[in-house]
């Protein structure tokens, strides 16, 4: 179940990621091996991680998505391993906080495209998701909370 969605305003923040082209039905498995090696990777560099985990889908995802999944961090990344120096944009977006377990994304993106449209305001290409609750193997998904934020074009 997902909160009200609003208008906010992001300021461009560096990342380290991993990029890929990924079938939808291995995103699962390409997330957890992709956090685990940005982590490590910028505690190797000395890094600091100033914010939970994202996924930055740079087109809808339909048979696989084109996506970079890592962290925001405090400066730049010198790129290696297969990790790159990226960034979340600055600029107007719409934001609604998705409750619940990953299987209904979905709903919400749906929900907060009608709003943005209903608002008279075009998506943008390119959108992400912020894994507010880190999940863990034991916990109720209901516990979940997901940031979805949707730039605005134009």
């Amino acid at each position: 179940m997902p909160s009200a969605a609003e208008l906010i305003d992001t300021r461009e923040t560096p990342t380290a990621v991993i990029r890929g082209v990924v079938p939808v039905t291995q995103l699962a498995d390409f997330f957890d091996r992709s956090f685990g090696a940005v982590a490590a990777f910028t505690s190797k560099q000395k890094v600091e991680i100033i914010g939970p985990a994202f996924a930055l889908y740079h087109s809808a995802p339909s048979d696989a998505a084109d996506l970079e999944v890592g962290f925001p961090t405090a400066q730049r990344v010198e790129p290696a391993d297969g990790v790159e120096a990226g960034s979340l944009p600055a600029g107007r977006a719409a934001r609604l906080v998705h409750h619940g377990g990953y299987d209904a994304l979905g709903s919400s993106w749906g929900q907060l495209e009608r709003w943005m449209r209903e608002q008279g305001l075009e998506p943008g290409p390119s959108f992400w998701e912020v894994y507010v609750t880190e999940p863990s193997p034991d916990m109720d998904p209901a516990d979940l909370r997901t940031e979805l934020v949707w730039p605005i074009a134009g």
